[in-house]
Protein backbone atom coordinates (compact mmCIF):
# COMPACT_ATOMS: atom_id res chain seq x y z
CA UNK A 1 0.00 0.00 0.00
CA UNK A 2 3.24 2.06 0.53
CA UNK A 3 2.72 3.83 -3.24
CA UNK A 4 -0.99 4.14 -3.30
CA UNK A 5 -1.18 6.00 0.16
CA UNK A 6 2.02 8.74 -1.08
CA UNK A 7 1.12 11.89 -2.82
CA UNK A 8 1.57 11.64 -6.74
CA UNK A 9 2.74 14.34 -8.98
CA UNK A 10 2.04 14.99 -12.31
CA UNK A 11 4.61 16.78 -14.78
CA UNK A 12 1.92 19.83 -15.35
CA UNK A 13 -0.36 21.03 -12.78
CA UNK A 14 -2.00 19.98 -9.50
CA UNK A 15 -1.41 16.34 -8.24
CA UNK A 16 -3.18 13.54 -6.32
CA UNK A 17 -3.22 13.49 -2.92
CA UNK A 18 -3.00 9.42 -3.02
CA UNK A 19 -3.53 6.82 -6.06
CA UNK A 20 -7.08 6.50 -5.56
CA UNK A 21 -8.77 7.66 -8.62
CA UNK A 22 -12.71 7.83 -8.58
CA UNK A 23 -13.79 6.10 -11.94
CA UNK A 24 -15.95 8.60 -14.09
CA UNK A 25 -19.16 6.73 -13.92
CA UNK A 26 -22.38 7.49 -15.67
CA UNK A 27 -25.23 8.56 -13.77
CA UNK A 28 -27.85 10.15 -14.97
CA UNK A 29 -28.10 12.74 -12.30
CA UNK A 30 -27.52 16.12 -14.06
CA UNK A 31 -30.70 18.40 -15.49
CA UNK A 32 -31.67 17.48 -18.67
CA UNK A 33 -29.89 20.77 -20.12
CA UNK A 34 -26.69 19.48 -19.46
CA UNK A 35 -26.20 21.83 -16.10
CA UNK A 36 -24.88 20.38 -12.32
CA UNK A 37 -27.74 19.46 -9.77
CA UNK A 38 -27.51 19.68 -6.39
CA UNK A 39 -27.67 15.06 -6.57
CA UNK A 40 -24.64 14.90 -9.14
CA UNK A 41 -22.58 17.97 -6.83
CA UNK A 42 -24.00 15.44 -3.51
CA UNK A 43 -22.40 12.20 -5.09
CA UNK A 44 -19.31 13.67 -6.12
CA UNK A 45 -17.88 15.92 -3.19
CA UNK A 46 -18.83 12.79 -0.89
CA UNK A 47 -15.71 10.92 -2.85
CA UNK A 48 -13.20 13.98 -2.04
CA UNK A 49 -14.64 13.99 0.99
CA UNK A 50 -13.71 10.54 1.37
CA UNK A 51 -10.34 10.95 -0.16
CA UNK A 52 -10.30 10.10 -2.85
CA UNK A 53 -6.79 11.33 -4.48
CA UNK A 54 -8.73 12.26 -8.23
CA UNK A 55 -12.52 12.81 -8.60
CA UNK A 56 -13.43 13.42 -11.50
CA UNK A 57 -17.44 13.66 -13.05
CA UNK A 58 -19.13 11.24 -15.58
CA UNK A 59 -18.85 11.42 -19.39
CA UNK A 60 -19.85 15.56 -19.91
CA UNK A 61 -20.57 15.96 -23.73
CA UNK A 62 -19.10 18.81 -25.44
CA UNK A 63 -20.90 18.86 -28.60
CA UNK A 64 -25.41 18.77 -27.75
CA UNK A 65 -25.18 16.08 -30.67
CA UNK A 66 -23.01 13.85 -29.05
CA UNK A 67 -25.18 13.43 -26.01
CA UNK A 68 -25.59 9.61 -25.42
CA UNK A 69 -27.17 9.22 -21.73
CA UNK A 70 -30.41 11.11 -20.16
CA UNK A 71 -29.25 13.42 -17.35
CA UNK A 72 -25.51 13.83 -18.80
CA UNK A 73 -23.62 16.29 -17.54
CA UNK A 74 -22.58 18.97 -19.71
CA UNK A 75 -19.52 20.97 -21.05
CA UNK A 76 -20.59 22.70 -24.71
CA UNK A 77 -21.51 25.80 -23.21
CA UNK A 78 -21.43 28.69 -20.73
CA UNK A 79 -24.59 28.34 -19.24
CA UNK A 80 -22.22 25.20 -17.53
CA UNK A 81 -19.88 27.21 -15.89
CA UNK A 82 -21.61 28.45 -12.65
CA UNK A 83 -22.74 24.59 -12.07
CA UNK A 84 -19.31 23.62 -12.96
CA UNK A 85 -17.18 26.21 -10.83
CA UNK A 86 -19.28 24.92 -7.83
CA UNK A 87 -18.09 21.26 -8.40
CA UNK A 88 -14.17 22.33 -8.28
CA UNK A 89 -14.97 23.97 -5.50
CA UNK A 90 -16.64 21.59 -3.88
CA UNK A 91 -13.93 18.67 -4.65
CA UNK A 92 -11.13 21.30 -3.51
CA UNK A 93 -12.95 22.26 -0.06
CA UNK A 94 -12.06 18.75 0.25
CA UNK A 95 -8.21 18.56 -1.07
CA UNK A 96 -8.86 16.70 -4.09
CA UNK A 97 -7.79 16.60 -7.54
CA UNK A 98 -10.59 17.66 -9.70
CA UNK A 99 -11.36 16.67 -12.75
CA UNK A 100 -13.92 16.96 -16.03
CA UNK A 101 -13.98 13.94 -18.40
CA UNK A 102 -14.35 14.91 -21.99
CA UNK A 103 -16.79 13.14 -24.08
CA UNK A 104 -18.94 12.42 -27.64
CA UNK A 105 -21.13 9.68 -27.63
CA UNK A 106 -20.73 9.80 -32.03
CA UNK A 107 -22.76 6.32 -33.05
CA UNK A 108 -23.08 5.68 -29.76
CA UNK A 109 -25.04 8.53 -28.95
CA UNK A 110 -28.55 8.38 -28.15
CA UNK A 111 -30.91 9.73 -31.14
CA UNK A 112 -33.88 10.61 -29.13
CA UNK A 113 -31.33 12.74 -27.24
CA UNK A 114 -29.69 15.29 -30.00
CA UNK A 115 -31.30 17.73 -32.07
CA UNK A 116 -29.85 16.33 -35.63
CA UNK A 117 -28.38 13.07 -36.78
CA UNK A 118 -26.35 10.67 -35.18
CA UNK A 119 -22.60 11.89 -36.51
CA UNK A 120 -19.12 9.57 -36.72
CA UNK A 121 -15.95 9.19 -38.60
CA UNK A 122 -17.97 7.19 -41.60
CA UNK A 123 -21.25 6.28 -42.41
CA UNK A 124 -22.06 3.34 -40.13
CA UNK A 125 -24.88 1.42 -41.50
CA UNK A 126 -25.97 -0.42 -37.74
CA UNK A 127 -27.02 2.82 -36.22
CA UNK A 128 -27.17 5.17 -39.64
CA UNK A 129 -24.42 7.52 -38.11
CA UNK A 130 -23.31 10.15 -40.81
CA UNK A 131 -20.11 10.41 -41.73
CA UNK A 132 -18.92 13.62 -40.61
CA UNK A 133 -17.36 16.54 -42.76
CA UNK A 134 -14.00 17.14 -42.51
CA UNK A 135 -15.46 20.34 -41.48
CA UNK A 136 -17.19 18.95 -38.84
CA UNK A 137 -13.89 17.00 -37.88
CA UNK A 138 -12.40 20.15 -37.14
CA UNK A 139 -14.97 21.59 -35.53
CA UNK A 140 -15.37 18.70 -33.22
CA UNK A 141 -11.61 19.02 -32.35
CA UNK A 142 -12.28 22.51 -31.52
CA UNK A 143 -15.11 22.20 -29.41
CA UNK A 144 -13.29 19.61 -27.30
CA UNK A 145 -10.66 21.97 -26.81
CA UNK A 146 -13.03 24.74 -25.82
CA UNK A 147 -15.10 22.57 -23.44
CA UNK A 148 -11.37 22.24 -21.67
CA UNK A 149 -10.92 25.81 -21.20
CA UNK A 150 -14.36 26.33 -19.47
CA UNK A 151 -13.27 23.31 -17.42
CA UNK A 152 -10.14 25.36 -16.36
CA UNK A 153 -12.03 28.27 -16.12
CA UNK A 154 -14.30 26.40 -13.32
CA UNK A 155 -11.46 26.01 -11.83
CA UNK A 156 -10.76 22.25 -12.55
CA UNK A 157 -7.62 20.80 -12.09
CA UNK A 158 -7.31 18.55 -15.61
CA UNK A 159 -9.86 16.85 -17.92
CA UNK A 160 -9.61 13.62 -19.28
CA UNK A 161 -10.45 13.06 -22.38
CA UNK A 162 -12.77 10.19 -23.25
CA UNK A 163 -10.86 7.90 -26.26
CA UNK A 164 -12.23 4.26 -24.62
CA UNK A 165 -15.08 2.31 -25.02
CA UNK A 166 -16.51 2.61 -28.45
CA UNK A 167 -17.44 6.69 -28.15
CA UNK A 168 -16.31 8.91 -30.80
CA UNK A 169 -12.57 9.19 -30.20
CA UNK A 170 -12.32 5.51 -30.16
CA UNK A 171 -14.01 5.13 -33.52
CA UNK A 172 -11.89 7.40 -35.10
CA UNK A 173 -9.00 4.80 -33.92
CA UNK A 174 -11.09 2.18 -34.89
CA UNK A 175 -10.12 0.87 -38.04
CA UNK A 176 -13.59 -1.14 -38.21
CA UNK A 177 -15.37 2.38 -37.94
CA UNK A 178 -12.92 4.69 -39.31
CA UNK A 179 -12.90 4.43 -43.19
CA UNK A 180 -12.02 8.20 -44.01
CA UNK A 181 -9.75 8.76 -47.05
CA UNK A 182 -8.68 11.97 -45.41
CA UNK A 183 -6.09 13.45 -42.67
CA UNK A 184 -7.89 11.54 -40.53
CA UNK A 185 -8.45 8.25 -41.67
CA UNK A 186 -6.70 5.29 -43.10
CA UNK A 187 -3.20 4.28 -41.26
CA UNK A 188 -3.09 4.62 -37.35
CA UNK A 189 -0.70 7.76 -37.53
CA UNK A 190 -4.01 9.35 -39.65
CA UNK A 191 -7.03 7.90 -36.86
CA UNK A 192 -4.76 9.55 -33.77
CA UNK A 193 -4.59 12.80 -35.38
CA UNK A 194 -7.76 13.69 -33.85
CA UNK A 195 -6.51 12.60 -30.28
CA UNK A 196 -3.32 14.69 -30.72
CA UNK A 197 -4.58 17.69 -32.06
CA UNK A 198 -7.10 18.04 -29.23
CA UNK A 199 -4.48 17.05 -26.87
CA UNK A 200 -2.24 19.69 -28.52
CA UNK A 201 -4.97 22.19 -28.93
CA UNK A 202 -5.40 21.84 -25.23
CA UNK A 203 -2.14 22.30 -24.09
CA UNK A 204 -1.98 25.13 -25.60
CA UNK A 205 -4.90 26.94 -24.36
CA UNK A 206 -4.85 25.77 -20.82
CA UNK A 207 -1.22 26.64 -20.25
CA UNK A 208 1.06 24.54 -17.81
CA UNK A 209 -0.93 25.12 -14.28
CA UNK A 210 -3.50 22.22 -16.13
CA UNK A 211 -3.28 18.55 -16.32
CA UNK A 212 -4.63 16.69 -19.34
CA UNK A 213 -4.92 12.60 -18.80
CA UNK A 214 -6.82 10.16 -21.52
CA UNK A 215 -8.72 7.18 -21.07
CA UNK A 216 -7.94 4.39 -23.54
CA UNK A 217 -9.04 0.93 -24.09
CA UNK A 218 -6.95 -1.57 -24.80
CA UNK A 219 -9.12 -3.69 -27.39
CA UNK A 220 -12.75 -4.07 -28.26
CA UNK A 221 -14.48 -1.53 -30.54
CA UNK A 222 -12.78 -2.81 -33.37
CA UNK A 223 -9.11 -1.35 -32.11
CA UNK A 224 -5.82 -2.97 -32.92
CA UNK A 225 -3.68 -4.56 -29.20
CA UNK A 226 -0.55 -3.37 -30.97
CA UNK A 227 -1.52 -0.21 -32.19
CA UNK A 228 -2.99 0.77 -29.06
CA UNK A 229 0.18 -0.22 -27.18
CA UNK A 230 2.03 1.96 -29.84
CA UNK A 231 -0.79 4.91 -29.21
CA UNK A 232 -0.52 4.67 -25.30
CA UNK A 233 3.38 4.43 -25.69
CA UNK A 234 3.99 7.45 -27.89
CA UNK A 235 1.26 9.95 -25.91
CA UNK A 236 2.93 9.12 -22.67
CA UNK A 237 6.76 9.52 -23.89
CA UNK A 238 6.13 12.81 -25.58
CA UNK A 239 4.81 14.97 -23.47
CA UNK A 240 1.69 14.74 -24.70
CA UNK A 241 -0.36 13.84 -21.60
CA UNK A 242 -0.08 13.94 -17.80
CA UNK A 243 -1.83 10.82 -17.06
CA UNK A 244 -3.81 7.62 -18.58
CA UNK A 245 -6.17 5.69 -17.29
CA UNK A 246 -6.69 2.22 -18.41
CA UNK A 247 -10.02 0.94 -19.30
CA UNK A 248 -9.27 -2.98 -19.07
CA UNK A 249 -13.01 -4.54 -18.28
CA UNK A 250 -10.74 -7.01 -16.52
CA UNK A 251 -7.35 -6.15 -15.15
CA UNK A 252 -6.70 -9.31 -14.72
CA UNK A 253 -7.33 -11.07 -18.00
CA UNK A 254 -5.34 -11.86 -20.58
CA UNK A 255 -5.90 -10.16 -24.01
CA UNK A 256 -8.54 -11.48 -26.95
CA UNK A 257 -5.64 -11.00 -29.25
CA UNK A 258 -4.02 -14.57 -29.84
CA UNK A 259 -0.85 -13.05 -30.34
CA UNK A 260 -0.46 -11.57 -27.13
CA UNK A 261 -1.06 -14.34 -24.79
CA UNK A 262 2.46 -14.08 -22.67
CA UNK A 263 1.15 -11.68 -20.37
CA UNK A 264 -1.87 -9.69 -18.96
CA UNK A 265 -3.58 -7.04 -20.00
CA UNK A 266 -2.00 -5.07 -16.61
CA UNK A 267 1.12 -6.22 -17.59
CA UNK A 268 1.44 -5.27 -21.06
CA UNK A 269 0.59 -1.83 -20.58
CA UNK A 270 2.14 -1.12 -16.93
CA UNK A 271 5.85 -2.40 -18.36
CA UNK A 272 5.46 0.23 -21.34
CA UNK A 273 7.67 3.35 -20.84
CA UNK A 274 5.86 6.26 -19.62
CA UNK A 275 8.17 8.93 -19.84
CA UNK A 276 6.76 11.58 -17.20
CA UNK A 277 3.26 10.56 -17.79
CA UNK A 278 1.29 8.38 -14.87
CA UNK A 279 -0.70 5.48 -15.35
CA UNK A 280 -3.76 4.39 -13.94
CA UNK A 281 -5.40 0.91 -14.49
CA UNK A 282 -8.84 0.18 -13.96
CA UNK A 283 -11.35 -3.08 -14.62
CA UNK A 284 -12.33 -5.42 -11.51
CA UNK A 285 -10.76 -3.80 -8.83
CA UNK A 286 -13.49 -4.12 -6.78
CA UNK A 287 -12.17 -4.90 -3.32
CA UNK A 288 -9.35 -4.38 -1.46
CA UNK A 289 -7.87 -7.37 -1.76
CA UNK A 290 -8.15 -6.93 -5.71
CA UNK A 291 -6.27 -3.47 -4.78
CA UNK A 292 -3.51 -5.22 -2.79
CA UNK A 293 -3.24 -7.90 -5.85
CA UNK A 294 -2.71 -5.16 -8.73
CA UNK A 295 -0.58 -2.46 -6.73
CA UNK A 296 1.97 -5.57 -6.55
CA UNK A 297 2.68 -4.57 -10.28
CA UNK A 298 2.93 -1.07 -9.30
CA UNK A 299 0.56 0.73 -11.47
CA UNK A 300 1.15 5.09 -10.42
CA UNK A 301 -2.82 4.53 -9.14
CA UNK A 302 -5.64 2.34 -9.23
CA UNK A 303 -9.13 3.73 -10.84
CA UNK A 304 -12.57 2.71 -8.90
CA UNK A 305 -16.08 2.38 -9.65
CA UNK A 306 -17.78 -0.36 -8.16
CA UNK A 307 -15.63 -0.14 -5.08
CA UNK A 308 -16.50 3.70 -4.74
CA UNK A 309 -20.17 3.68 -5.21
CA UNK A 310 -20.08 0.84 -2.53
CA UNK A 311 -17.36 2.98 0.15
CA UNK A 312 -17.43 6.95 -0.50
CA UNK A 313 -14.06 6.58 2.20
CA UNK A 314 -12.61 3.92 0.30
CA UNK A 315 -9.03 5.26 0.20
CA UNK A 316 -9.66 5.83 3.94
CA UNK A 317 -10.57 2.85 4.97
CA UNK A 318 -7.52 0.44 3.00
CA UNK A 319 -5.63 3.20 4.61
CA UNK A 320 -6.67 2.10 7.68
CA UNK A 321 -6.55 -1.32 7.44
CA UNK A 322 -5.80 -2.39 4.09
CA UNK A 323 -7.12 -5.76 4.60
CA UNK A 324 -10.81 -5.16 5.05
CA UNK A 325 -13.47 -6.76 4.05
CA UNK A 326 -16.25 -3.90 2.24
CA UNK A 327 -19.65 -4.52 1.16
CA UNK A 328 -21.02 -6.95 -1.39
CA UNK A 329 -23.23 -6.17 -4.27
CA UNK A 330 -26.52 -6.45 -4.13
CA UNK A 331 -26.63 -3.85 -1.45
CA UNK A 332 -30.29 -2.41 -0.57
CA UNK A 333 -30.92 1.14 -1.23
CA UNK A 334 -30.65 2.44 1.54
CA UNK A 335 -26.81 1.61 2.06
CA UNK A 336 -26.70 3.29 -1.64
CA UNK A 337 -28.68 6.75 -0.45
CA UNK A 338 -26.38 6.71 2.70
CA UNK A 339 -23.69 6.79 0.39
CA UNK A 340 -24.91 9.96 -1.50
CA UNK A 341 -26.51 8.28 -4.26
CA UNK A 342 -30.08 9.71 -5.19
CA UNK A 343 -33.00 7.75 -6.42
CA UNK A 344 -32.35 8.05 -10.09
CA UNK A 345 -28.66 6.94 -9.69
CA UNK A 346 -30.32 3.90 -7.51
CA UNK A 347 -32.88 3.56 -10.64
CA UNK A 348 -29.58 3.71 -13.04
CA UNK A 349 -28.28 0.63 -11.17
CA UNK A 350 -30.91 -1.41 -10.83
CA UNK A 351 -30.52 -1.61 -14.79
CA UNK A 352 -27.16 -3.54 -13.80
CA UNK A 353 -27.77 -7.63 -12.52
CA UNK A 354 -27.18 -8.28 -9.32
CA UNK A 355 -26.33 -4.75 -8.05
CA UNK A 356 -29.50 -3.45 -6.16
CA UNK A 357 -31.26 -5.79 -3.83
CA UNK A 358 -34.43 -5.90 -4.30
CA UNK A 359 -36.88 -5.24 -1.04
Amino acid sequence: MRNLNKPISFKQGKGMKNGFMLAPLTNQQSNEDGTLSDDEYRWLVKRAEGNFGLTITCAANVQEVGKTWPGQLGVFGDQHLEGLTRLAAGIHQHGGHASVQLFHGGRRATRDLINGPLQAPSFDRETGAEAMSLEAVKALRDDFIAAAVRCHRAGFDSVELHAAHGFVICQFLSPQFNHRDDEYGGTAENRARLLHEILAGIRKSCGEDFAIGVRLSPERHGLLFGDMLALTTEIMTTGQVDFVDMSMRDVFKYPDDENFQQKTLCQWYLDLPRGDAKMGVGGKIRTAEDVLRINALAPDFVVLGHAGILHHNFPDLMADSPGFVGRQTPVGPDILREEGLSETFITYLETFPEFVAQS
